[in-house]
């Protein structure tokens, strides 16, 4: 053992070029910067665009995550030299490695809903869906790995019972960043909205969402992500009366703001890895209502309100709970002290210590 630091290499390949952040990108970004105030590291892209959401520290060029030949990408980073390489994602190349591994695995939602991202290559969408058949392909992506990170207890929990890997599993959370000071504690909203940050895609549920508001006749259901036309259209027509608006993809201090406004931030998601959006409205005192799954009990805590993410009339009379005398101010309060449990300084000390002891160095 020596007391040299270790050389830490972290994939950022996974980072949004188009400047709006998805949950794996936030994620990326989050770590990374974290992890650059307290270490030395060389950051790994695949396009000089996601340098604009890092932070300055040392980078270097290799190919896309991807390429057909991404099973090939640690005979690049191989030329880096690094102790210990730590991924986002379980799917980065490791073929002729000759450094530790730390690879990521957010959730298992696409083994219960296989829909492809739409962003894919209709190759890389084939793929994705021929991967989600089976265990094993899981199996084999983590039994590459030193180690696996995850981003909840709850996925912690699925990969065990599901048995998915053998290598340690630790615990790195997302956290929330909002732009902007502080938030002003809050008594009560400023208006009858609710918030919906996400993707319109199937397990997201967002027509339970628009049809509760449809029953909140008073209330907006402000729609930040973008949105194609016509999921656009069809949801309009979904309830009639529900009076939605389309942000058609906001920027970090639009939503801000929305979420300020509010009376809660709102997903009848079916599954979720972590859930980024519920933290980033707790995080300036927004209360949240939310689907009654595992995933949101841990994030959400005693301060969320829950419903069945198949009962539209139950998530209108949990957000009418927010009108009641002093409800909303206290869950406003208990939100912040619930999001106050997720950093991503935290997450990073968690991770660097795991890194570390890769690298052989003391902890």
């Amino acid at each position: 053992m020596t007391d040299r630091r270790a050389r830490i290499a972290v994939d950022c390949r996974y980072l949004r070029t188009d400047g709006q952040h998805d949950g794996i990108s936030r994620y990326s970004a989050g770590v990374v910067a974290a992890l650059a105030r307290r270490t030395d590291l060389t950051m790994l892209v695949s396009d000089t665009r996601q340098l604009e959401l890092l932070p300055r520290a040392p980078w270097r060029l290799v190919r896309s995550p991807t390429s057909p030949l991404e099973p090939l990408v640690a005979l690049q980073v191989n030329r880096l030299r690094p102790d210990v390489v730590f991924s986002p994602m379980q799917t980065m190349g490791s073929f002729g490695r000759r450094y530790r591994l730390v690879l990521t695995i957010h959730d298992l939602i696409y083994y219960r809903h296989r829909t492809p991202p739409a962003q894919f290559a209709w190759w890389l969408r084939a793929l994705w869906r021929l991967y989600h058949l089976s265990w094993w392909p899981q199996r084999f992506l983590l039994a590459r790995a030193d180690a696996v990170v995850t981003v909840s207890e709850t996925t912690r929990d699925l990969l065990a019972e599901h048995r998915l890997t053998t290598r340690p599993v630790t615990v790195v959370p997302n956290a929330a960043e909002l732009p902007g000071p502080p938030a002003d504690a809050r008594t009560a909203p400023e208006r009858k909205s609710l918030v919906y940050m996400g993707a319109f895609i199937g397990y997201k549920n967002v027509d339970a969402l628009v049809r509760a508001v449809g029953l909140l006749p008073d209330y907006e259901l402000h729609l930040m992500s973008r949105v194609e036309p016509a999921e656009r259209e069809r949801l309009a027509t979904l309830a009639p009366s529900a009076r939605l608006v389309f942000h058609d993809g906001a920027s970090d201090e639009e939503y801000r703001s929305a979420l300020l406004e509010a009376t809660a931030a709102v997903s009848a998601s079916r599954d979720e890895g972590f859930g980024i959006p519920v933290v980033e409205a707790m995080s300036v005192g927004t209360p949240v209502v939310l689907s009654d799954i595992p995933i949101f009990r841990e994030v959400g805590g005693q301060t969320a309100l829950f419903a069945d993410p198949d009962d539209s009339a139950a998530f209108a009379a949990a957000v009418r709970r927010l009108e009641e005398p002093g409800e909303w101010a206290t869950r406003s309060a208990a939100a912040r002290d619930e999001a106050a449990r997720y950093s991503w300084d935290t997450s990073a000390v968690v991770l660097l210590d795991l890194l570390d002891s890769l690298a052989g160095r003391a902890s």
